[in-house]
């Protein structure tokens, strides 16, 4: 028997939308086009609708087709945004930030730094619509997406909610792990780095724990809304994921504390190297000055030109005062020693 071929989904194909699907309730999918979308009634199923917010197409049809209230349509297409969760009638206006990835078609150099993005997303019992910016990529709907092409995905809004909620928990923790390995390389180059890179670095990194934490917390507060909230699609199971990722959330915080907590002890630590190195060069100036002291004295003294000066007809001036700096210069460096200047 013949294993069937299952067509892979297109991404993008059409302005403004990433993709159409209509869910089957057994794990699967079903795509559709932009007038297919425009056709779609309740009682067809689940429909999942993924959006470029800042595209004008996509704007109109949030505006004009989606049936969606105005405070709904004017907070999905909202550009500035925190993570919040607003219940409206049976439905859901979620907002939650998500890690930014490359994209597909994008080479490995052309990666920029892992940030947190916004995804807007309404779900009510039968439909599920989410936006994000035309230049970000979601690696946690890319996932969703294979799962329901290889017929694996979820089945109704609830599991959909529950599992984007995981996804996107879930890829903060490879950026959290590089941030802490950041963390143990920089604890590492104090003693022995430059202090410029050190430092520039321990800056970067703690402003950047900060920026992850603004958004982290209330994030947690907008999922645990989510499962405390009482719609009657989202059932039990439903509340439960969420309560798990609610807690890894929570221990994601406590790690990105730890990291800003961790940095600010370095730059401490980095701080007190730096002052000891000019304590230690200070102290060297100062002995060098203090071993020249006595030869700038006799110099000074015997290089006036005025009359009186002792040893000037004499044949072993020179030598005696050449062997007196010497002596004192000798007795200089004991004493410096002694004293742990040098």
């Amino acid at each position: 028997m013949e294993t069937p071929v299952i067509p892979k989904l297109s991404y993008g194909a059409e302005p403004g939308l990433r993709f159409a699907l209509l869910l089957n309730g057994c794990g699967g999918c079903t795509q559709l086009d932009i007038a297919e979308a425009r056709r779609w009634k309740p009682e067809d199923g689940i429909i999942w609708l993924h959006l470029e917010r800042d595209h004008a197409a996509a704007a109109d049809w949030v505006k004009t087709e989606s049936g969606l209230d105005s405070f709904v349509t004017e907070a999905l297409l909202e550009e500035e945004t925190r993570p919040r969760v607003e219940p409206v009638d049976d439905g859901l206006l979620i907002i939650l930030r998500g890690v930014c990835a490359t994209a597909p078609d994008e080479e490995p150099e052309e990666r920029t730094d892992i940030d947190l993005v916004p995804l807007h997303l309404w779900v009510d019992v039968n439909k599920v619509i989410s936006l994000r910016d035309s230049g970000h990529y979601i690696t946690a709907l890319r996932d969703i997406r294979l799962a329901l092409e290889k017929g694996k995905g979820p089945q109704r809004t609830g599991d959909l909610l529950a599992l984007i909620g995981d996804k996107l928990v879930r890829d903060l923790e490879p950026v959290l792990d590089s941030m802490d390995e950041e963390v143990d390389e920089l604890d590492d180059m104090i003693f022995h780095g430059e202090a410029g890179e050190v430092r520039e670095r321990l800056k970067l990194l703690r402003r950047r724990s900060v920026q992850l934490r603004r958004y982290l917390a209330p994030q947690r507060d907008a999922l645990n809304r989510i499962e405390h909230d009482d719609a009657p699609w989202l059932l039990e199971r439903d509340k439960l994921r969420m309560r798990e990722v609610i807690d890894k959330l929570m221990r994601f915080i406590e790690y990105l504390d730890a990291i800003r907590d961790r940095t600010g002890i370095l730059h401490d630590d980095l701080s007190t190297v730096i002052s000891e190195r000019i304590a230690r060069n200070s102290n060297r100036l100062a002995a060098l000055a203090a071993l020249l002291l006595p030869p700038s004295v006799v110099a000074g003294l015997f290089g006036m030109n005025v009359g009186g000066i002792p040893g000037v007809n004499d044949t072993w001036a020179f030598v005696i005062i050449v062997a007196f700096v010497t002596i004192t210069s000798i007795a200089t460096l004991w004493v410096l020693r002694r004293i742990g200047w040098l």
